[in-house]
């Protein structure tokens, strides 16, 4: 066998072992909490997108609306 068949039948033997162990997962590390937090925290992140999202949308219908492009409709170009 080559270097390369030999590590890759390693890595394939490790990674059956991994998963023939039993993982546990602490359970506090499996809640999110959807509460409010200032800063960078990931209920902010998730907040954020959904208003990024919105305002992506508003522009694609403003667009769709006036038959104009975004800039143009706002007067920019």
């Amino acid at each position: 066998m080559t270097s390369n068949q030999e590590q890759y039948n390693k890595e394939s033997m490790d990674v059956e072992k991994i998963n023939s162990e039993e993982i546990k997962v602490d359970e506090q590390s499996t809640e999110i909490e959807d509460t409010y937090k200032f800063g960078w925290s990931n209920y902010s992140e998730i907040t954020n997108g959904r208003f990024a999202m919105l305002g992506f949308l508003a522009i694609i219908l403003i667009e769709l609306i006036s038959q104009k492009s975004f800039f143009n409709w706002v007067g920019i170009f």
